[in-house]
């Protein structure tokens, strides 16, 4: 239960909610089993077991005192009046002991609510914040269906298993305690029975319940495999159906969801087996306390009489219950564990990309960015060797290669999207280590070759991380990019919603749209992935106008497909198997007859 100890730490911001709660348990078990005593004086007087108290005995806060006291009472009012009048006093008192009960237990729950619903939020919230924190290389490995099933299903699986079993936690220990408290005070010898049969009526439980946080996780796991396939399906249905795939996928889908079914069912018959085995093994309890209290009495040992007997059967029935909520939310919290130890594979995962104490907060651009011996791997297999590379600022470094060379990577080490092997990266002579992430990330504007838009308006996709941004702003960004006319032809301007990843847009637009939040954030460094290698030539031509007004005046890195949109940059990068094999101007590569002059020569034909 090392685990669930772990998970006990959301409870610390609720702990006076927990205090209250606590407390309140504690008074309505109190109450609880005051009514259930109180029939053991009056059952001693009306049958005559025991004599009548005739002289009042100095009152003492004690189970003794109180029992002697009442004692005295019950035998006045059967004195004074009869015994219907004791007996109508006993139930005014247990009525009283009864609401008094109830009361408290309502308060209990009124104040678990907020530590249910608070635990939760607060979960999500740090699932949230880590999922956004974690680097990109995390989500290479990870796949995506199974970590929306961790931040959707399995905490679900916490709400239902664990979460809502803290009432259990919090109320049937307390009640237990002092129900038992009240039995040892009856009959010890009885009691003492009673303990040596519950530990194995226990044994048996755990046992069958032992395999359930094992299969439990294994279905859980087969859930995000699910989730993961629905989302590919979705995503690749264009793909399903023109290669006549359906059969496949549905096929591959139904065994997949046969074997999560079966998991699934083999759970919840062990689950559900929690419920009437510890009835079972509660009767059986309740018969051997039958049978030997009922030998005690026979026997004259014990000091046990008819009368208490009847009220320890009434006390212990009052612990039947709450031992076998409390079997069941053992079950619960078991199957809760599964989920817990996924929830826990994203809440442990370690950040590679560290900010160091006391990191300088960089503002400006003012020299230059330079590579210095710069390697890199994402395993075993380097991707970068010994790149050297001085951009100084106001220059235009252009990247071209083939397909996997490095020229991406080579990119994403600059805003520390990952970090280098070997070597360093430096601007303005510091090494980007030492610098504040968030600052550093600020200095920069991306563009990707698959514009990322969110489904939301235009506005707010433009105006996306600048705090703040009027209206004229993201008009004139939208302007510099060439979005203006098309945005404003959309039925609600600015505030026209663009759909799921744009999907209401060309790609040309998407590409227009995510330059204008470039131009927006006004970065001093930007960086361009193949911004216009998958659109036509008028689309093209738009976003390659839009892109030459975003560079105008800053600092950029261009990884370019199309070799005739980077002719008149400043430096040409010819990158080959992770080294830079040629570098210059157009002209100058073109007279080197190298890498560069065969990609040029391949693209003319």
């Amino acid at each position: 239960m090392k685990k669930f100890a772990g998970l006990l730490k959301y409870l610390y911001p609720y702990k006076w909610h927990v205090v209250v709660n606590v407390i309140s348990n504690i008074l309505a078990a109190i109450f609880s089993l005051f009514s259930l005593a109180m029939l053991i004086p009056f059952l001693q007087l009306l049958f005559g077991t025991v004599p009548l108290v005739e002289v009042k005995p100095e009152f003492a806060l004690s189970a003794k005192g109180v029992s002697q006291y009442l004692n005295y009472y019950l035998s006045n009012l059967i004195v004074n009046h009869d015994k219907a009048t004791a007996l109508l006093f006993v139930i005014v008192l247990v009525l009283v002991a009864s609401f008094l009960k109830n009361f408290f237990t309502y308060l209990s729950l009124y104040y678990l609510a907020p530590i249910r619903t608070g635990v939760l939020r607060d979960m999500r919230n740090l699932l949230y914040r880590k999922v956004v924190d974690l680097p990109l290389g995390y989500y290479s490995e990870e796949k995506k269906g199974d970590i929306i099933s961790k931040m959707t299903n399995d905490v679900n699986e916490i709400e239902i298993s664990i979460i809502r079993s803290l009432e259990m936690f919090f109320r049937d220990p307390i009640i237990i305690i002092i129900h038992l408290a009240g039995l040892i005070y009856i009959s010890p010898q009885l009691t003492l029975f009673v303990l040596l049969i519950l530990p194995l009526t226990g044994g048996v439980i755990g046992r069958v319940g032992k395999n359930l946080r094992k299969t439990s996780f294994k279905g859980q796991t087969k859930m995000g495999i699910i989730l993961t396939m629905i989302e590919e399906t979705i995503g690749g249905l264009r793909v399903i159906k023109a290669f006549n795939a359906e059969r496949k996928v549905i096929s591959r889908f139904e065994n997949m969801n046969n074997l999560y079914t079966l998991l699934m069912k083999k759970m919840w018959r062990r689950r559900d087996l929690a419920s009437p085995l510890s009835e079972f093994l509660g009767t059986i309890v309740v018969i051997l306390v039958l049978w030997y209290g009922g030998k005690l009495i026979f026997s004259g040992k014990g000091n046990l009489g008819p009368e208490a007997l009847i009220a320890y059967i009434g006390i212990f029935y009052m612990i039947i219950n709450p031992a076998k909520s409390f079997s069941s939310a053992y079950y619960n919290v078991l199957k809760g564990m599964a989920s817990a130890d996924r929830i826990d594979s994203i809440l442990t995962a370690e950040n590679p990309i560290k900010v160091k104490a006391g990191a300088i907060k960089i503002t400006n651009f003012n020299h230059q960015i330079e590579y210095r011996n710069v390697s890199f791997k994402y395993h075993d297999d380097w991707v970068l060797r010994n790149i050297n590379l001085t951009i100084n600022k106001g220059m235009t470094i252009a990247l071209v290669g083939q397909s996997g060379s490095g020229k991406s990577t080579l990119v994403d080490l600059l805003p520390r999207f990952w970090d280098v092997t070997e070597g360093e990266i430096l601007i303005d002579g510091i090494n980007i280590k030492d610098y504040d992430l968030y600052h550093l990330r600020n200095l920069m504007g991306n563009v990707n070759q698959d514009p990322i838009l969110f489904n939301d308006t235009f506005y707010n996709n433009i105006a996306f991380g600048v705090d703040n941004a009027s209206m004229d702003e993201v008009i004139n960004a939208a302007r510099i990019a060439n979005a203006h006319d098309f945005i404003m032809a959309s039925p609600n301007g600015y505030h026209t919603n663009i759909g799921d990843r744009g999907s209401k847009l060309s790609g040309g637009q998407r590409q227009r749209v995510s330059i204008a939040r470039a131009i927006l954030k006004n970065p001093p460094i930007m960086i361009l992935d193949e911004a216009t290698s998958a659109l036509d030539t008028e689309s093209e031509r738009l976003v390659q106008d839009a892109i030459e007004n975003l560079m105008k005046h800053r600092t950029s890195l261009v990884i370019a497909h199309r070799l005739s949109t980077i002719r008149n940059a400043d430096l040409i990068c010819v990158l080959h198997e992770g080294e830079i094999v040629e570098r210059g101007k157009h002209e100058e590569l073109l007279a080197l007859n190298g890498y560069y002059a065969r990609l040029h020569n391949m693209q003319l034909l």
